[in-house]
């Protein structure tokens, strides 16, 4: 057995040894009770017995309620076990006092135990990198800790090998599989100089890639570091539970003082003993920790589910939003478009040739990264005439520069009007994405390209109109006749295409003001942050490695797959089911053996066994999200 596992053994058996001493002192003790109570000649005897027994679990839960006082946190549940067992332990129900402290202590393991595995499994399942790395060292691999791997190195991935770091691809092209960070089953071909991300898999070949972020900065780090955070941010019926356990713990214990002295105001036979049980049975039953460890539980399991399917969300309350999302509002090129274009024509003006006007545009989209300047550049014919200068974006329009000395426009229709360029009338008539350049202060000609729609939006429009989305909206900045012809394709009734970035918002704005409307956005991470920004939730697409779309939205969809959008609501129902199941559940049994208690009905031991129970019981129904 290696050391570490030595250590978690010990440490397992170190966790669990109070409760095993404490459960074997009470077996014997009530053993004693039933078969041999002569050998308690001496009452102190038997109580310093059944103290033996208490305090291996007691102690701690008596240090936390002494804590929490001094803090002012007055009515916790340390507070209340503390004070029901030692209420038991003044009336002489030794057992039960022991009893009641040893379940609570068990049950707070299991819920440990189960809050800890989830944490495994969600790190399992993201944090895949291995631990060394095939360094070229001379041109012969070195196997060297990940760790110590510096950003420039060469790595050598074989075949089936994972890659550990984040870098770019040296060889020229290669297939990887992708499945533990998108979900996808499809392996992902790459081409030379492309991002290759930690966490991938050499599906066909032995690459050699540069690494261009350090290990503990790669995405797939920043990936995990968002997950096991995201139970940082609350959902709104987590934080409701514990404001609700807040106010409801000291009513239970006002309540419990009535069961105790309420009666002797109106009882002839009264007994403090006997009413003093009652009030304990109702204290342990009343604790809140079955709903204040489960709903937790339940949340962090949706958001694990969620990663498994390549979703990621940045907190429990977007699950929460998520049950709510009844209108979806997309971006169509890359969400619903591949956002891979191809140039189908090149038109030159009478002015200029093809081989000009490709030289020119290439020169000035070598400035961009837009899906369509990469179009343009990969285009095999006509090479960049030189390096453009002063390059300027115009946000909605394109860009103007300078290229060999005379000022160039490239962009849309919309770039020439504004600089006055006059172009045909037949320009405007063009359907497909167009590519339009002026030089000099003339029109030269354009060039079209085209995407696709992606494979599985037909579907993703099918999937959100079932799950009950009551409207999807399209907006792009393509052509408005283009953007017509993909919705119509996908049966999207309301699309609006000539947008500029401004004209998204107010889009976003006129659909927020129905005040029923719970709206997601779904689009790029970078260009769309105001309209993600305005929505009660934003989903940014293929965001699997890019930082910014990371940051910017609410929920990531790490793959290209707008079916993930319905998937990802899915999820958050029956996340929400599950916490609505276990409230339901926690008030339900605690309701009836309250009511039981107070009217002397139940024992302790019934009431330890189905606050127990009802934990136990939350915890597993919780765990199922996984």
């Amino acid at each position: 057995m290696s050391t570490h596992h030595s250590l978690a053994a010990r440490s397992t058996w170190r966790t669990y040894l109070p409760a095993i001493v404490s459960f074997i002192l009470l077996l014997s003790g009530i053993a004693i009770d039933q078969l041999a109570p002569q050998l308690w000649q001496q009452a102190w005897w038997r109580f310093a017995w059944y103290l033996a027994a208490y305090l291996p679990v007691g102690w701690p839960v008596l240090v936390n309620a002494v804590r929490t006082i001094a803090k002012g946190a007055v009515f916790s549940e340390f507070f209340l076990m503390s004070l029901a067992t030692i209420g038991a332990f003044y009336i002489g129900e030794y057992p039960e006092g022991v009893a009641v402290m040893l379940f609570y202590a068990v049950g707070e393991l299991f819920q440990n135990a189960a809050v800890d595995r989830a944490k495994r499994n969600i790190q399992a399942l993201l944090d895949v990198r291995p631990d060394t790395a095939n360094v070229l060292r001379d041109g012969i691999p070195v196997e060297t800790p990940a760790a110590e791997v510096k950003v420039g190195d060469i790595l050598r991935i074989r075949v089936g090998d994972r890659v550990p770091l984040d870098g770019k691809l040296l060889s020229e092209k290669a297939s990887f599989d992708t499945a533990a960070l998108t979900g996808e089953s499809v392996p992902r071909t790459i081409v030379n100089d492309a991002p290759v991300l930690a966490g991938m898999i050499a599906a066909d070949k032995v690459v050699d890639m540069e690494v261009t972020k350090p290990f503990g900065e790669s995405s797939l780090a920043r990936i995990l570091d968002l997950v096991q955070n995201a139970a940082k941010s609350k959902a709104p019926t987590e934080l409701f539970i514990r404001r609700f356990a807040r106010i409801y713990t000291p009513i239970v214990v006002a309540l419990a003082v009535g069961i105790v002295l309420v009666p002797m105001l109106v009882v002839e036979s009264y007994d403090f003993n006997s009413w003093l049980y009652r009030a304990l049975i109702f204290l342990v039953i009343s604790c809140p920790c079955a709903l204040v460890i489960s709903i937790p539980l339940g949340y962090f399991g949706g958001i694990g589910a969620a990663s498994r399917k390549g979703i990621l969300l940045k907190g429990g309350n977007y699950l929460d939003v998520l049950t709510k999302v009844n209108t979806v509002v997309m971006d169509k090129t890359g969400t619903l478009t591949e956002g891979v274009f191809a140039v189908q024509e090149v038109k030159p003006a009478e002015s200029a040739s093809a081989e000009q006007l490709l030289g020119v545009v290439k020169a000035m989209e070598a400035h961009s990264t837009h899906p369509i300047a990469k179009a343009v550049l990969e285009h095999p014919q006509g090479d960049a005439v030189g390096e453009a200068t002063n390059v300027e974006e115009i946000s909605g329009h394109g860009m103007r520069g300078t290229v060999q000395g005379k000022e160039v426009l490239v962009g849309n229709a919309r770039l020439l009007k504004k600089f006055n360029v006059s172009y045909p009338a037949d320009v405007d008539t063009v359907e497909d994405t167009i590519v339009v350049c002026a030089i000099g202060g003339s029109y030269a000609g354009y060039i079209t390209v085209a995407d696709k729609v992606k494979a599985d939006a037909q579907q993703a429009v099918n999937e959100l109109r079932a799950s009950g989305v009551r409207e999807i909206v399209m907006l792009s900045g393509d052509k408005t006749a283009i953007t017509q012809r993909v919705a119509a394709k996908l049966g999207i009734h309301k699309a609006f295409g000539d947008l500029l970035p401004e004209d998204k918002v107010s889009k976003m704005q006129q659909v927020k003001k129905d005040p029923t409307a719970v709206v997601a956005f779904v689009g790029d991470g970078i260009n769309d942050a105001p309209v993600l920004a305005l929505s009660d939730v934003g989903i940014a697409m293929g965001g699997l490695g890019s930082d910014a779309a990371i940051e910017t939205a609410d929920v990531v969809i790490q793959n290209d797959q707008p079916s993930r959008i319905a998937e990802a609501i899915r999820i958050g129902r029956a996340t929400k089911r599950v916490v609505t199941q276990n409230i339901v559940l926690a008030f339900g049994v605690k309701a009836i053996v309250l009511i039981l208690g107070a009217g002397g009905l139940a024992t302790l031991w019934e009431a330890v066994f189905a606050d127990v129970g009802v934990a136990l019981l939350a915890i597993l129904n919780a765990s199922r999200m996984r």
